[in-house]
């Protein structure tokens, strides 16, 4: 079985391998691990999905960090979607003997998360967003890519797993300099980040709590993937996504 994994930004897929990989492009980085680097949003992650899956990849995983909706979740904790909830509100059940046993494989060396995972189309900012996100799908966390990682999974009748490491708590706003920073493909811009950061310079501890708990995230992921080998070769029943 050949894992085709989506990673969305590159100090997510730094978790995963040294090797270089272009944006859009895929990448073998072990004999049953193939990576795609696809840039942030749903669009992205479903052309990313695509190529994985013409490249010869049998499951699809979607990797990386993820904001927390639920108050219990802080910041390095692994989240296990069972369930996942669309921009529509529409739902996607993940019921695999893969799940199972990746759940029960990464809970010998680290307490997994499981529950709702929510879509959201843009960065959600503020903790006020969060809560709402929270009230209405009552989801533990979101991301923008693993919701259409999934449904790419469920059109080719293949089994899907999104591995997400807690960023941002439900109570933090993210600073503003992230939003300014964003360019239309989804990517921070240095040069606008350090023009927001010289014009309020205040913001500067909020960014830097945000990557303190940006590297507790990768720390998590880069100790997960010392297991993806071992959740790539099991050999699964198909997969139930509905």
């Amino acid at each position: 079985m050949i894992s085709g994994i989506v990673v969305a930004l590159p100090e997510e897929l730094a978790t995963l391998t040294s090797k270089r990989i272009d944006k859009g492009h895929c990448v073998f980085i072990a004999n049953k691990l193939l990576v795609a680097y696809s840039g942030t949003g749903p669009k992205n992650a479903q052309s990313a999905a695509k190529l994985l899956i013409t490249k010869g990849a049998t499951q699809l995983i979607s990797w990386g960090c993820a904001a927390a909706l639920s108050a219990t979740l802080k910041p390095g904790d692994l989240t296990l979607a069972d369930t996942l909830v669309d921009s529509q509100d529409v739902e996607i059940d993940i019921d695999s003997d893969w799940h199972r046993y990746s759940k029960a494989l990464l809970a010998q060396s680290v307490t997994v998360h499981t529950g709702r995972l929510a879509e959201s189309l843009a960065i959600v900012s503020s903790s006020k967003e969060k809560l709402q996100m929270q009230s209405i799908t009552g989801a533990i966390a979101l991301d923008m890519e693993s919701i259409a990682v999934a449904k790419i999974a469920k059109c080719n009748a293949v089994p899907f797993l999104a591995i997400r490491a807690i960023v941002d708590p439900v109570t933090m706003d993210l600073p503003h300099a992230i939003e300014y920073a964003e360019n239309d493909q989804g990517d921070i811009v240095l040069s606008r980040l350090l023009l927001f950061l010289a014009l309020h310079p205040f913001e500067l501890p909020k960014l830097i709590r945000l990557g303190l708990q940006f590297n507790a995230a990768k720390k998590t992921l880069k100790a997960v993937s010392q297991h993806l080998n071992n959740i790539s070769e099991f050999y699964h029943s198909p997969s139930v996504l509905r």
